[in-house]
């Protein structure tokens, strides 16, 4: 017997505003799956949920595990703080947290869900579903921090980005700073979506969980210092490119991390480049120039509808209509956060995969010094003032990591998307093993299928 769902809302919403912020506590618990029709493929349009024919009812536990109302046991993940996606029973949901939007103030309302998409383990029999939680949790207003961003027109001037760079190298030796010349005369608005745009906003972070005795001694059996850049003299590293002025930081970590890995799975033998563009315009589960994350590209989007290559769709560091989808494809195999969940993160569980499996992306909050750093070991120096638009959750990739021998400072090395101009011929490197600007509290890993 069909159902009628009586709660029927739009996505569109929630594609260009800032996410909800949902915490684990808010998400876990008892959960009723509302579910469409299943007879549908990857094109199914789950802008809105209309009606339903089967409901799930399903356990979410702590950390990870997804209990359904038959008994069968699976797991699930937040994503950051804006949705979650289970897997019980051979079949896989995924949805974004609910809220609204009023002037300045976001709603969240964690115990229910935005439409989102299911389907079985083998990517066929898609429907549209919807949850809800069934014990209420209490909405929770914040602050939306781009809400006067209204037109970004503030510059950023070479006067102040001069006395940023003194100030920065004055206070400290580790690293050092310059002014990054294509960055001057940039607006506010600008730079946001260089550095991650206001999609990827995070109104909080998890901390890095700690590392048991078995996992300690498993990462000190690694090398003191590796990169894939130069591993027996081999570079399985993709080059650097550049985002431009467009928010697809998440495009480009993502789809570095399947060239590099497949690089990698072929002893360097297959060499793609993928396309950051098919991203921006083509995918649903991120928000073109204004943000995204790589769990739902380089992860979701990679395996349930592929990566197509750049000669296909090239970069024009812009949105533009979704074009070259009958591309030959590059697919996922398994993705997930490093540690199995979001939350269960570190630095040592990060070593291991990085130097098992290949590079990984990894996300953290670019502050306003960040953005002129030239060499050395980079750490938040506090300097530059508190700005709400550019403290965002920018996506890179790490590919190696080492201790500098006259400090003994460990840092992590990793590829940005900022051009080879910037930085260390594109690259930087980070301190290590102190959740700097939390790096080490958000690593994505996906195993490509040459």
């Amino acid at each position: 017997m069909q159902i009628l769902w009586l709660m029927v809302t739009l996505v569109p919403a929630i594609l260009a505003d800032t996410p909800a912020n949902c915490t684990f506590n808010d998400v876990a618990g008892k959960w009723v799956f509302y579910e469409g029709s299943r007879i549908h493929n990857g094109s199914i349009d789950c802008t809105t949920m209309v009606s339903v024919v089967r409901k799930l009812r399903v356990n979410l536990r702590y950390p990870n595990v997804a209990i359904d109302e038959f008994g069968n046991r699976g797991q699930w993940t937040m994503i950051y703080n804006e949705g979650f996606e289970v897997t019980v029973n051979q079949r896989t949901y995924f949805a974004f947290s609910y809220f609204t939007k009023e002037s300045s103030n976001i709603t969240s309302y964690c115990d229910r869900t935005f439409p989102g998409w299911s389907h079985d383990v083998t990517l066929r029999h898609w429907a549209c579903f919807q949850a809800q939680k069934q014990s209420p949790v209490p909405p929770k207003v914040h602050c939306n921090p781009f809400h006067e961003m209204t037109k970004g027109n503030e510059l950023v001037s070479l006067e102040k980005l001069e006395q940023l760079v003194n100030n920065i190298n004055r206070a400290q030796t580790s690293w050092r700073a310059e002014v990054h010349q294509p960055f001057i005369g940039k607006t506010r608005y600008e730079m946001l979506r260089i550095c991650g745009g206001k999609r990827s906003w995070l109104a909080h972070r998890v901390s890095p969980a700690r590392a048991s005795v078995a996992l300690q001694s498993a990462a000190a059996e690694l090398p003191p210092a590796f990169d894939w850049r130069n591993v027996s003299g081999i570079n399985f590293v993709s080059p650097v490119r550049n985002q431009g002025g467009c928010g697809s930081c998440y495009a480009f970590s993502s789809m570095g991390m399947l060239e590099s890995r497949l690089r990698v799975q072929t002893n360097n033998t297959l060499q793609v480049q993928l396309s950051p563009q098919d991203v921006v315009s083509c995918s649903q589960l991120s928000q073109g120039c204004d943000g995204g994350f790589p769990f739902l590209v380089a992860g979701k989007y990679a395996m349930e509808f592929g990566a197509v290559e750049e000669k296909c769709n090239p970069y024009v560091g812009g949105g533009g209509a979704c074009t070259g989808r009958t591309c030959l494809k590059h697919y996922t195999a398994s993705y997930g956060y490093v540690g199995g969940y979001y939350g269960a993160c570190n630095e040592e569980l990060m070593r291991l995969e990085l130097v098992l499996r290949g590079p990984i992306s990894v996300s953290f909050e670019v502050y306003p010094d960040f953005e002129n750093y030239k060499s050395g070991i980079y750490h938040h120096t506090g300097l530059g003032g508190f700005n709400p638009f550019e403290i965002v959750n920018h996506a890179v990739l790490l590919v190696g990591y080492g201790v500098n021998e006259t400090t003994g400072e460990k840092f992590w090395i990793v590829k940005n998307s900022w051009g080879e101009g910037w930085g260390e011929n594109g690259f930087f490197r980070i301190r290590r093993g102190t959740d700097e600007a939390g790096i080490e509290s958000i690593a994505v890993h996906v195993t490509p299928i040459p």
